[in-house]
């Protein structure tokens, strides 16, 4: 034998040509860092405390500015339903239900076709097929939220004036949901433009989600005389984390999502239980009054509710990226 193993440690024997092996020890110097690894790496770094930073910064800016407001009003910002500029009287209480119940019901409406269509591209979709309307629907994520709105106050807004306000008054006009005049323009047309902003995203990462479901998890499925549904059902159980956090990533598009629902939404500052019902938004009413805004108190009061959706969004979207985050890697 050449090497002879002792404690460990490789003992310095002659080999062929009369030369000493050395030992491991003398065979464990680290190698020097290499100096572009090192500037990488903390070029790296910085950009990454940059973006920190601005998000601190924002959020900095934004508390100062709002400040007058937030000593003022107190909790009772979040509670109050006036919104007086005259009387310089503001509640925030409309704005947040405007927000809240048109990216809710544009979810409810969006996620089971989204689903839908994650489970036929993944599963059940031909290759030649898969691509090309995997491309369109993420296609719908790239156009602009001004081209979705003029196309809701044009097409959207009308059609649901004509010939889904009516039917729904004259057959369900008993549930507080559906009374009122059809006006077109209100929490349902917002509701349903959402809808189809939002698709595309939630779409797109379910079926990203699905696809990260081990192969032999369904070939397991089929080899025990399960049927196809059996095993998209079971496929489902283990992604359900994944969906959920790209259901949270849409809701996190709903709730910032300016132009387009203010283009359809009514802009009208009440809390009403009825879909036909104007209604208002907080980036609705940060784009419509903020330079209209002629005291320090106005706009402090609107900085205060930028200072809510910055903050809504991003818990939205923390939790959505740790959902996505631990059903890719199997964590949850």
């Amino acid at each position: 034998m050449l090497l002879v193993i002792l404690q460990g440690e490789i003992s310095p024997t002659v080999g062929r040509g009369g030369g000493a092996i050395p030992r491991a020890s003398a065979l464990k110097t680290s190698p020097k860092r290499n100096l572009g690894d090192v500037v990488f790496k903390y070029t790296t770094l910085m950009f990454a405390v940059i973006v920190l930073s601005l998000i601190l910064l924002m959020a900095y800016e934004m508390y100062v500015d709002s400040k007058p407001s937030i000593l003022k009003f107190g909790w009772g910002f979040l509670t109050g339903t006036t919104w007086d500029p005259v009387q310089e009287n503001y509640g925030a209480l409309p704005f947040v239900f405007g927000t809240m119940a048109s990216s809710f019901l544009a979810l409810l409406i969006a996620l089971p076709l989204s689903l839908g269509i994650a489970v036929f591209l993944s599963e059940m979709a031909p290759s030649w097929l898969e691509r090309p309307l995997s491309f369109l629907i993420e296609l719908l994520a790239g156009i602009p939220s001004i081209v979705y709105g003029l196309w809701g106050i044009f097409i959207l807004v009308p059609w649901i004036r004509s010939s889904i306000e009516p039917p729904l008054s004259g057959y369900l006009g008993s549930l507080p949901i559906f009374r009122g005049a059809p006006y077109g323009f209100g929490m349902l047309a917002a509701g349903l433009i959402l809808s189809v902003m939002i698709l595309p995203i939630v779409a797109s990462i379910s079926r990203d989600v699905l696809k990260a479901v081990p192969q032999s998890q369904r070939e397991a499925s089929l080899a025990i005389g399960a049927t196809k549904w059996e095993s998209i059902r079971l496929i489902l159980k283990d992604a359900r984390s994944g969906i959920l956090g790209a259901t949270l990533l849409g809701l996190g598009r709903a709730i910032g999502e300016t132009m387009a629902v203010t283009m359809v939404i009514g802009n009208r500052p009440t809390i009403s239980a009825s879909l036909f019902d104007p209604g208002y938004t907080m980036a609705s009413v940060i784009a419509n009054e903020f330079t209209e805004a002629t005291t320090s108190m106005y706009i402090s009061a609107l900085i205060e509710i930028a200072i809510l959706l910055f903050l809504i969004t991003i818990i939205v979207n923390m939790l959505a990226r740790l959902l996505v985050w631990s059903a890719t890697r199997g964590k949850l």
